[in-house]
């Protein structure tokens, strides 16, 4: 079937569609070896397209994986721990306070099967302070969808704060807050209770709900990455990976534009 090639390199992984139309303005795409033009389309299925001399492989290698990550791991793409002694049995066995960070801290690749690691890596950051929900992939093009501010992709978090939040400490939060010189982006905020609320963002600034909540006076005591897009599961338990199954898979890449 014939296509736009910005989208058909889009679709196996290789850019963005913008930066795409970058690289056949750029004369980097060919067609069965002739230099492509914008707006070209070919049909993947038959046509040699490449980009920057490489033959264009297809996106069947791509991988995708959900993880609950558990209050305490670092999310990082590098293993530094056996789970099998506590990140703070490590940190009093070398008598150093139990609030700072040690180069023993679990990561998250520590809780990969070892045919995944180094295959796949985390999509964006979680606190090691808070957990729940993470993606982790080989696929670039949806990382920079996902991490991207000026895609405006949801992530919701529930929160609980150490006392009883009001409402208007909320409005405040719903309407943006000054941190680091500039404003947060609205937020969408459903109280559940008077310690509990669900607060989704399409932004991801260092440790911005903690930030947040701190500016209207309040502190929190958990927080749990509940949905990243599509993407909700509220069994798997912390510390689990699964595969995305294929509805999920389909259903995430179409909500990015992918």
């Amino acid at each position: 079937m014939l296509e736009r090639l910005q989208k058909i390199l889009s679709a196996r992984g290789v850019a963005s569609r913008r930066k795409a139309e970058e690289y056949i303005i750029a004369g980097l795409v060919k067609v069965n070896g002739k230099v492509a033009t914008l707006g070209q389309k070919a049909d993947p299925e038959v046509d040699r397209v490449e980009v920057d001399g490489t033959v264009m492989e297809e996106r069947a290698e791509m991988l995708y994986y959900l993880m609950n990550k558990p209050v305490g791991v670092e999310t990082s793409n590098v293993a530094r721990s056996s789970l099998a002694s506590s990140s703070l049995e490590k940190k009093q066995a070398t008598s150093q306070p139990a609030n700072q960070p040690t180069t023993n801290d679990p990561t998250v690749r520590d809780l990969l099967p070892p045919n995944l690691r180094g295959k796949i890596s985390p999509v964006g950051r979680l606190d090691k302070d808070s957990g729940g929900l993470l993606l982790l992939t080989n696929d670039g093009v949806l990382a920079y969808r996902l991490t991207h501010p000026k895609f405006d992709h949801e992530k919701e978090y529930e929160v609980t704060v150490a006392d009883t939040i009001r409402e208007g400490a909320l409005d405040k939060m719903r309407h943006g807050l000054m941190i680091d010189g500039s404003k947060t982006k609205p937020a969408d905020i459903t109280r559940l209770d008077p310690h509990r609320f669900l607060i989704t963002l399409t932004e991801g600034r260092n440790r911005q709900i903690r930030r947040m909540t701190q500016k209207v006076g309040s502190t929190v005591v958990t927080l749990t990455r509940v949905r990243i897009m599509t993407l909700r599961d509220e069994k798997i338990q912390p510390g689990q990976i699964r595969p995305l199954t294929t509805s999920e898979k389909s259903a995430l890449l179409k909500a990015v534009g992918i």
